[in-house]
C-alpha cells in the first residue's frame, strides 16, 4: 500500500513536473503568434499606405504633365497654322471655347450707326495702332527681306512692322465706316483714311475688304449653323448664328501689339528711319 502510494505521488509529481515545464514553451508559441499577427497587421498597414503614397505622386505627377502638355499642344497650333513672329514666341498662345455673338435683331455697341462712343469700341479693340519695331533677327526669321523699311541704327536698328490681325481690324473698321448709313459721317469728319480723295479712299476701301476675304477664306471656319424655329404664331426655321468656336487669347496678343507701337508720329525725329539702300526702292506701290 505504502509502496503503491509511494508510485502515484512520484507519478502526480512528475506529470506536474512536465505540465510545468511545457507551460513556458506554449506561451512562448502564443508570444510567437500574436507577434506574428501583429507583425503581419502592420506589414499590410504599411503597403496600403505605401499604395496611397505612390498613387498621390503619380497623381500629382499626371496633373503636372498634362498642363503643360496642353499648352504646349496650343502653342505648337499656333506655330503649326500662322507666320512666325516674335509674338509667337513672346505671347503664350492659348485656345478657349467662346460663344459667337450671332444676334440678327440684337446690335451690339460694334454694329451700331458710327458715333464717339461706337469709334471708342473699335479703337479699344486695337485698330488703329501704330506701327512698331521688332529686332533685325527677328524680322528675318518672321520673313522680312533686308530691303523692307527699317530703323535707323542709332535708334536701335530693326524692322518697322504692324501686327497683321491688328491690320485686319483696321480694314473692318474702314469697311464699317465706308457703310451707306456711315459714310456721310467719317467723310465729313474727314479724319484717317477720309483725308485723302473718293478714288484713293475707294482703293484703300476695296483694298481692305479683299483683305477680310482672304482672311476669312485662309483661317475658313469649318463649324456647322443650326437652325432654330421662331414665331410660335407661325413657326419659320432660321438660322442660330449663336455657335462656339475655338478662339485664341486675343486681349493677351492685343496688349503685345499695343506696347509693340512706336512713338507717335509727331515725336519721331526725321532721321528715326535707316535711308534705303540701292536697289531698295520699288518702283510701283505694291
Amino acid at each position: 500500500m505504502a509502496k503503491d502510494h509511494l508510485r502515484r505521488l512520484l507519478s502526480n509529481a512528475s506529470d506536474e513536473s512536465d505540465e510545468e515545464g511545457n507551460l513556458p514553451r506554449h506561451v512562448n508559441k502564443e508570444e510567437s503568434r500574436k507577434k506574428y499577427l501583429v507583425s503581419k497587421s502592420f506589414l499590410k498597414s504599411c503597403c496600403y499606405l505605401l499604395l496611397l503614397l505612390t498613387a498621390c505622386i503619380l497623381s500629382f505627377w499626371a496633373g503636372t504633365r498634362v498642363i503643360p502638355q496642353e499648352s504646349n499642344a496650343d502653342r505648337l497650333c499656333a506655330k503649326h497654322t500662322t507666320q512666325w513672329s516674335p509674338l509667337i514666341r513672346d505671347v503664350p498662345i492659348h485656345y478657349s471655347f467662346k460663344e459667337f455673338n450671332g444676334s440678327f435683331m440684337n446690335e451690339d455697341i460694334y454694329r451700331k450707326v458710327g458715333s464717339p462712343e461706337v469709334d471708342k469700341a473699335w479703337e479699344d479693340l486695337g485698330s488703329d495702332y501704330r506701327a512698331g519695331i521688332i529686332s533685325y533677327k527677328d524680322g528675318l526669321a518672321s520673313g522680312l527681306d533686308p530691303s523692307f523699311v527699317q530703323r535707323n541704327e542709332k535708334y536701335g536698328g530693326g524692322f518697322i512692322v504692324n501686327v497683321e490681325g491688328m491690320h485686319h481690324l483696321h480694314c473692318l473698321n474702314l469697311v464699317r465706316k465706308a457703310l451707306y448709313f456711315n459714310y456721310d459721317r467719317y467723310k465729313k469728319l474727314g479724319e484717317h483714311a477720309f483725308v485723302n480723295d473718293d478714288f484713293i479712299l475707294r482703293l484703300h476701301v476695296t483694298h481692305c475688304l479683299d483683305t477680310v476675304r482672304q482672311v476669312l477664306m485662309c483661317n475658313v471656319d469649318t463649324g456647322v449653323l443650326g437652325q432654330v424655329w421662331v414665331d410660335p404664331k407661325q413657326p419659320t426655321a432660321f438660322p442660330d448664328f449663336r455657335t462656339k468656336h475655338v478662339c485664341k487669347n486675343y486681349n493677351d496678343i492685343r496688349n503685345w501689339a499695343e506696347h509693340l507701337q512706336a512713338p507717335p508720329p509727331e515725336q519721331i525725329p526725321n532721321d528715326y528711319l535707316a535711308r534705303p539702300k540701292q536697289g531698295d526702292v520699288i518702283e510701283f506701290t505694291p
